[in-house]
């Protein structure tokens, strides 16, 4: 009897299970109007009260147009829009009213009202291949002093668990598109996401959050496209990001600037990066890593990433600015930034700003590790940029073009330890006298398999000031009426070149009157006398 009883108690489970999964709630059934035009919010907060009263439910958008203010989600809900649905944002700001998160964050001082909001959920999907547009550019800045106030975000999600959102078209919104703070277990999967509706139009904001995925998906914004921040204590932590093609005027993949908690174990895969096809503008960065508000970051890999039209490829910042996520709490101290590995990349179609990996003094950028990275700028540099003082600008906001056009017209290096270089192309479309990469105050540096363009008359190919315990090798340089390598600093000291080809060099080594004698040796290399 009792065998029984399990048995045929399995089965009732199951049954029940698939019952509740297929409630469906048609919103047309609870007065929401499809002309577009009658505002049906209530409507549709009612079949999401309604299934939440039950446990749990699907809310179904069919065909058409639905106008509405802020909605709130409860746990169990999906939302779906079927093809052709269009969930539009009311015009009318009335139609949002404020809401103040129980978190504390940065994002205090920004946008408190929003199209689609839930905090504290568990099990939220938003799925279907409809359309939800925020109708953005209805909402003006009206005082320049208060920019965020009174421009909705399209979804804000706040301490929530378990959320997928899929397969939807987000479009046009007031603020950034979506945010998700405090979130974990989060899905972002196979999303179609434009909007230059309005300033700050971020395709995606993942805000402290853990355990999240983000796949499949075609971004192009007029602000930063996908964004990981930290604007409260907790970092952004277990990310991946993969398959996606990243749009934007601003930053195509970018980690800060809020960057209080954050940014631990982080992977980006297979992502195509251009400027926006919307805008024709030059986007800033293609990947942006930076800790300026204290925080960390740790454990990043970048991989298979193909970048187009950009200013500058890749943006690397640990600096000061020291912002509190909390009014009158003690600014933080400095950040730590280390242990990222960057391959395959390919960039063409890039300024000549030059890529720029920086820290500050006494708090150097740890253990970057650069392999096969093939990058072609635009080029033009004048000789004279070669000689160019790089402000340090600790507390300045972090950008990629914040030091202008850089010494070097590939890569500038300064105030690092642990940087590895392997397999490196760098080539410039015009032609360009600034070195390709120039290093100041960086320790243990390896250089393998550079392979960097030298026009006539430019400045040498690699220069070092005040580095310390650093192997070049296996290069073959060119520069027929120029030097490999310039050194400068009384700090210089311990550069071996190793089992290079120098025979292609007019001058292998310039040494500034203050490097110490011993400073630099030649062992194996191919054209030039051992030293």
């Amino acid at each position: 009897m009792r065998l029984t009883t399990r048995l045929f108690a399995i089965p009732v489970l199951f049954l029940t299970a698939s019952l509740h999964a297929q409630s469906v709630y048609n919103i047309l059934d609870y007065g929401a109007k499809a002309d577009g035009q009658t505002l049906s919010t209530q409507a549709i907060q009612s079949a999401i009260d309604k299934a939440a009263s039950a446990g749990g439910g699907t809310i179904l958008f069919p065909a058409g147009q639905f106008l509405s203010g802020t909605i709130r989600l409860k746990n169990n809900i999906t939302l779906r829009l079927d093809a052709g649905a269009v969930l539009l944002g009311s015009t009318n700001i009335k139609d949002y009213p404020h809401t103040i998160p129980a978190i504390r964050s940065y994002t205090d001082n920004y946008v408190k009202q929003s199209l689609i909001y839930g905090e504290d959920l568990t099990n939220i999907s938003l799925t279907g291949n409809g359309t939800i547009d925020g109708q953005g550019a209805a909402f003006k800045i009206v005082d320049r002093s208060r920019p965020y106030e009174n421009r909705p975000y399209l979804l804000r999600l706040i301490n929530c668990r378990d959320i997928s959102v899929s397969d939807l078209h987000l479009t046009n919104s007031a603020m950034w598109v979506q945010h998700y703070l405090g979130c974990e277990r989060l899905a972002l999967r196979n999303l179609t996401v434009i909007s230059h509706a309005n300033a700050n139009n971020d395709g995606t904001d993942i805000d402290g959050c853990r355990d999240v995925t983000i796949s499949d998906c075609v971004i192009d914004s007029e602000d930063d496209a996908i964004t990981l921040k930290s604007t409260l204590d907790k970092p952004c932590e277990n990310i991946t990001i993969t398959n996606c093609i990243a749009r934007s005027r601003c930053n195509a993949i970018k980690m800060g600037t809020e960057s209080n908690g954050g940014f631990v174990n982080i992977t980006i895969s297979n992502c195509v990066i251009t400027s926006s096809r919307i805008a024709n503008y030059r986007g800033l960065a293609g990947i942006a890593l930076e800790i300026v508000d204290g925080g960390r970051l740790d454990r990043v890999t970048i991989s298979n990433i193909t970048i187009q039209g950009v200013s500058v490829p890749l943006f690397m910042r640990l600096g000061n600015r020291a912002r509190p996520f909390e009014k009158d709490s003690p600014a933080p101290r400095v950040g730590s930034f280390k242990n990222v590995i960057v391959s395959n990349i390919v960039a063409t179609d890039v300024s000549p700003i030059g890529c720029s990996i920086t820290g500050l003094p006494d708090h150097p950028i740890e253990n970057v590790s650069l392999t096969n990275i093939r990058l072609i700028f635009e080029g033009a540099g004048a000789k004279d940029l070669a000689s160019k003082s790089v402000p340090e600008l600790p507390g300045n906001y972090p950008e990629c073009t914040m030091f202008g056009n850089l010494p070097a017209y590939g890569l500038y290096v300064r105030h690092t330890k642990g940087l590895k270089l392997d397999n490196i192309v760098l080539q410039t479309a015009k032609p360009d006298l600034r070195h390709a990469i120039e290093c100041d105050d960086v320790e243990n540096l390896t250089v393998n398999d550079l392979d960097a363009i030298c026009w006539p008359t430019a400045a040498p190919i690699l220069h070092f000031i005040g580095v310390r315990d650093a192997m070049i090798r296996a290069c073959r340089p060119r520069a027929a009426d120029g030097a490999f390598l310039k050194l400068d600093g009384p700090a210089t000291r311990d550069i071996v070149l190793l089992g290079n080809i120098l025979g292609r060099v007019a001058e292998t080594v310039q040494v500034a009157a203050e490097v110490p004698g011993n400073a630099w040796s030649l062992s194996g290399n191919n054209g030039a006398v051992d030293r």
